[in-house]
């Protein structure tokens, strides 16, 4: 079967963006009952699309009455989009869902991940496994990419993943393999900073690097997270938990994402280890602050460059 590349007419782009700009956060089960009353100012939420399959259940009945107020992205985890499987009806299955649950919540972004999730017998596996960076599993990606978009009838966001083990046979890196999926499918990409930070200790890259060397008109959305150590043979590992405040390493290169990618929408993550509502607001307040920083700092230099220029 063919699938098409996606195409999205640049006035349609811009309405989709217009609903989700500045720093959001993850929307919990836990906080659902202080957005009902307190109205808490944020400028957008993310959920887990896989949360609200059945419009019928409570947490769809909140989130139902939560998007009146709040423009929503919607972050999947199903899609298996590295998934070698053929003719798989669960996976498709999957697919359908998604669309049944993006049609009524007409989210403004649309996101999932670079990994697979579904073995070639149908079975899901509870997690976001990594995939072999080669030209056979491009074309098997970009396919999945495809048939997704042309089901949703929308463009996705394909998220690069925090890794712990890599293939020996893996010949392309990942910022290349990303960068063009993109312009084979035309998908966006969503930039997880955590993942950047998780894997480059991990395999021992440069993060600067894998920034670097991403398409500046791809990139559509950013991620923060927390992370987690683990001693693993003798040696430290770092493991994306989601469960924690995001390191200061990581908004330091959160800060040079500002600079070459400009303000784009952020989300605060967190997932495990839920916190009072407060301590997202506050990281939220920390993101805004790298972001006016940044933007502060390059408006100067304009002015001074604009004065010298007419010195």
């Amino acid at each position: 079967m063919r699938f098409t590349k996606f195409t999205l007419n640049r006035f349609d782009m811009v309405l989709i963006m217009q609903s989700i700009q500045g720093v959001g956060i993850s929307l919990k089960h836990q906080h659902f009952q202080e957005f009902m009353n307190h109205k808490p100012d944020v400028p957008w939420l993310e959920i887990h699309t896989e949360n609200f399959f059945s419009q019928a259940s409570t947490s769809s009945k909140y989130l139902a009455k939560i998007r009146q107020d709040y423009p929503i992205s919607a972050h999947c985890v199903g899609m298996s989009l590295g998934s070698a499987a053929i003719n798989c009806p669960i996976r498709e299955q999957h697919l359908h869902h998604i669309k049944s649950t993006v049609e009524w919540l007409q989210p403004g972004l649309i996101s999932d991940h670079l990994s697979w999730s579904v073995s070639q017998g149908g079975h899901y596996l509870p997690d976001l496994l990594p995939i072999p960076l080669t030209e056979e599993a491009f074309t098997i990606v970009a396919n999945n990419i495809k048939q997704a978009q042309d089901i949703l009838q929308r463009q996705i966001l394909v998220e690069n993943p925090s890794s712990y083990l890599t293939y020996v046979d893996s010949p392309i890196t990942e910022w290349q393999f990303l960068s063009s999926l993109a312009e084979e499918t035309g998908c966006g990409l969503l930039l997880d900073v955590n993942n950047i930070y998780v894997s480059a200790h991990n395999h021992h890259f440069d993060s600067l690097t894998y920034l670097n060397n991403m398409p500046l008109s791809a990139v559509k959305e950013i991620h923060l997270a927390g992370f987690s150590t683990e001693i693993v043979e003798g040696k430290e590992l770092y493991i994306d938990t989601h469960g924690h405040r995001v390191c200061d390493d990581v908004w330091l290169l959160y800060e040079q994402v500002i600079k070459r990618f400009g303000a784009l929408p952020t989300l605060i993550e967190w997932d495990t280890n839920i916190p009072d509502l407060a301590v997202l607001l506050e990281e939220k307040s920390k993101a805004e602050a790298i972001i006016t920083k940044v933007e502060s700092i390059e408006k100067s230099s304009l002015i001074a460059n604009t004065v010298n220029g007419q010195s």
